[in-house]
């Protein structure tokens, strides 16, 4: 069986979410999957049956869907994980329609949640600009997720990084930074998305890497 829980409307997705696990029961083998270490083979393990030293288990996969590879390679396997004795919860951001789609036709529990369009917040991206600038790792980091939750595409992130960086270099106003350091960020910035698509990687995680370094 398979259940969705997508939208952007990440409060009660997440509510939501963390209710049906505690209704799974406790004999269940619980296995839990990240975009990090996603690994074809073991998923094709867990949909094939029972365990050895279990007889139901519940995989659970967060924001999977994200990379491209990732995301086909569980489409072509929805209707195998449909027909599993096993659960296959996914936990993801908004998806496109032939996505759902693709989730409606194998006959997995789908709970959609979105922000009405007139409640929906705007977020300001100079927040997470602002903080960089004062090298303040915690609340660059707040931020950022922030960003991601409400929906900001990465190219407004980066790009509004990108403008603020170059600013502090214009203005010879490099705070905690050294000027190489500043122009180095720049130039890492210009190209981590097509670097990122060329890798194969997803934008997010490139730009987490980046942070990680910087900081």
């Amino acid at each position: 069986m398979i259940y969705l829980f997508s939208g952007d409307d990440a409060k009660k997705k997440r509510s939501a979410y963390e209710i049906f696990l505690k209704s799974i029961p406790k004999a269940t083998e619980v296995f839990s999957i990240s975009r990090n270490d996603f690994n074809e083979t073991q998923i094709e393990s867990l949909y094939s049956g029972a365990g050895l030293f279990f007889s139901k288990s519940a995989v659970i996969f967060e924001n999977i869907l994200e990379r491209e590879e990732t995301r086909e390679f569980i489409l072509e396997k929805l209707e195998l994980m449909g027909k599993s004795v096993n659960l296959f919860i996914f936990l993801e951001g908004k998806l496109n329609k032939p996505v759902l789609d693709a989730f409606k036709k194998f006959h997995a529990e789908t709970n959609i949640y979105e922000l009405p369009k007139e409640k929906k917040e705007k977020f300001d991206n100079f927040l997470v600009a602002n903080a960089f600038e004062k090298k303040d790792k915690l609340n660059m980091w707040i931020y950022f997720r922030q960003a991601v939750d409400k929906g900001v595409v990465m190219e407004e992130i980066i790009g509004v990084l990108f403008w603020k960086i170059k600013d502090m270099i214009l203005r010879k106003n490099f705070g905690k930074f050294s000027e190489n350091e500043l122009k180095n960020s720049a130039s890492r910035l210009s190209y981590l998305l097509p670097q990122a698509r060329k890798e194969g990687k997803d934008a997010e995680s490139a730009f987490e890497q980046f942070l990680l370094e910087v900081f």
